[in-house]
């Protein structure tokens, strides 16, 4: 960023590069409009989009009549749309919630009532046989689950990044590294200033998640109170066959949609969340109390999980506003701020619909939506599929055969695209994000030397100047993983 930028003036600033506020970019992009998007991390999906289930929701777990369950219904359904569109990985597997007792079956015929209420189709509960044929690896004390066939699974960072990348070649100016200091309402708009520029808008759209209470309260917004709730999670290995062939959950609890055992778009099988209520934001380590009780939970799901080796654990923070539904419209304190408070699950899920939403309330407002001509919806993949007959080599010359990363079998290729796209890549973890190298059972041990190596070399940054998380990041939370994990599961596996 340089003081060049200062000055200017938009019609829209977006303020927050996760899923919902990339999901804005790209949809405003579509008309003649003059767009920012501030992003205070070194990259897009660095906060809850990155770190969550994953999961497309069917919507039967919303209580009908809420802005939440019509939106997830409707951004459910724009979800292949956007696959045809931006090929970041969407999969429709659809869902299970078990029941292992007689009131848990009861509690099924209330989400199938309330899933029917909202419009979900398909939703049945099904027993015996059935489930069995379904899920045969599924625990044989449940008696019975309601079966939801639009659910799915999304990878959901790469789904950020691709709306990123279509939004930015859209004409969307994106600046990253640009955390908001102050924000101040004039006659004409908003005057926004950040580190190193300052910027004038018609409107501003406060899509910052964790921190959308602290942005509306630089715009003079006190509403809402946003606090951390932490779900932290499992990284299993790619099973040799499918442990499950849809996403399993237990029946959900007031703190939410309880402990899953599903398959991740790339083969993997992830286990969590828990629920922690916690006091900082930015607090994403994982700890033995609260993986034991994921996988305890979810070995009761599916037993046969405790068979797989464990690669990794993760934590997100899920905005919790404490409100019965999410907040999402024009500011009463303020106007021409558009909040969007309070976004926890299924907020991936409804992410193209409240997209949809917001544009119609700045039509509704007087911003004139006039479709550009020149917009154009498609943005090839980075990661390209590899059939039996890949035949990859560390040593190979050819880009497109030489491996740099073994586990996940990424070749050079792969990563020189990801590297010459629209959005900025500076980081190892930005190269993990966009192509998986250093997803695999090795945790990046063979392969970040050399995407160190191959990011200096396109980017021309000095390898010493190439970080794991970008420049100023702060220090990597505390994990468990490998051994640590191994233990957990055994003990809860023999227990």
């Amino acid at each position: 960023m340089t003081s060049d930028l200062s000055g200017l003036t938009y019609d829209v600033a977006i303020i927050g590069a996760g899923v919902v506020g990339a999901n804005i970019a790209r949809e405003l992009s579509r008309y003649n409009l003059r767009l920012v998007w501030l992003e205070k991390e070194n990259d897009v999906s660095c906060g809850c989009s990155k770190a969550n289930s994953g999961i497309v929701h069917g919507g039967f777990a919303e209580r009908p009549g809420t802005v939440r369950a019509r939106l997830c219904l409707e951004g459910n359904r724009m979800f292949a749309g956007l696959e045809n569109q931006l090929h970041f990985g969407y999969q429709p597997i659809g869902s299970l919630v078990l029941a292992f007792a007689d009131e848990e079956v009861n509690r099924l015929e209330q989400l199938l009532g309330q899933g029917q209420a909202n419009g979900v189709e398909g939703l049945e509960i099904i027993k015996g046989e059935r489930l069995r044929e379904l899920e045969p690896r599924v625990n044989r004390q449940a008696v019975a689950a309601l079966y939801c066939p639009q659910s799915g699974v999304v990878s959901p960072y790469e789904m950020t990044i691709a709306l990123a990348e279509n939004a930015v070649r859209n004409g969307v100016r994106l600046l990253l590294g640009t955390e908001v200091l102050s924000i101040s309402r004039g006659a004409d708009g908003f005057t926004v200033v950040c580190q190193n520029l300052t910027l004038t808008c018609r409107y501003l759209i406060n899509a910052a998640g964790l921190y959308s209470d602290r942005v509306a309260e630089l715009a003079g917004d006190r509403t809402v109170r946003i606090s951390p709730r932490r779900g932290q999670y499992v990284v299993l290995s790619k099973p040799a066959s499918p442990l499950t062939h849809s996403v399993i959950f237990q029946c959900p609890s007031p703190l939410g949609k309880g402990v899953l055992v599903a398959p991740t778009c790339h083969g993997n099988v992830l286990l969590g969340p828990n629920a922690e209520d916690i006091t900082e934001k930015d607090d994403v380590g994982t700890d033995e109390a609260g993986l034991r009780a994921v996988i305890r939970a979810a070995l009761r799901s599916v037993p046969a999980a405790g068979n797989l080796q464990a690669i990794t654990s993760f934590a997100g923070n899920r905005p919790y506003s404490g409100l019965p539904d999410w907040l999402i419209g024009f500011s009463e304190r303020v106007p021409g701020l558009i909040n969007l408070l309070g976004i926890d699950s299924p907020g991936l899920t409804a992410s193209p619909a409240i997209a949809r939403l917001v544009a119609d309330m700045l039509q509704q407002d007087g911003l004139t939506l006039e479709a550009k001509g020149s917009f154009c919806e498609q943005r090839p993949p980075i990661i390209k599929k590899k059939d039996r007959s890949f035949r990859g080599d560390v040593n190979a010359t050819d880009p497109q055969r030489r491996l740099i990363c073994r586990c996940e079998q990424v070749t050079a290729a792969e990563v020189i695209d990801a590297v010459r796209r629209p959005l900025p890549v500076t980081s190892t973890d930005a190269i993990k994000r966009r192509t998986r190298a250093g997803m695999g059972p090795c945790q990046g041990a063979f392969c970040r030397p050399r995407v160190v190596e191959l990011l200096s070399r396109i980017t021309g940054l000095r390898p010493e100047q190439i970080t794991t998380r970008g420049k100023d990041s702060p220090p990597l939370p505390a994990r468990l993983a490998g051994s640590q994990l191994k233990k957990l599961i055994d003990d809860e596996t023999t227990g």
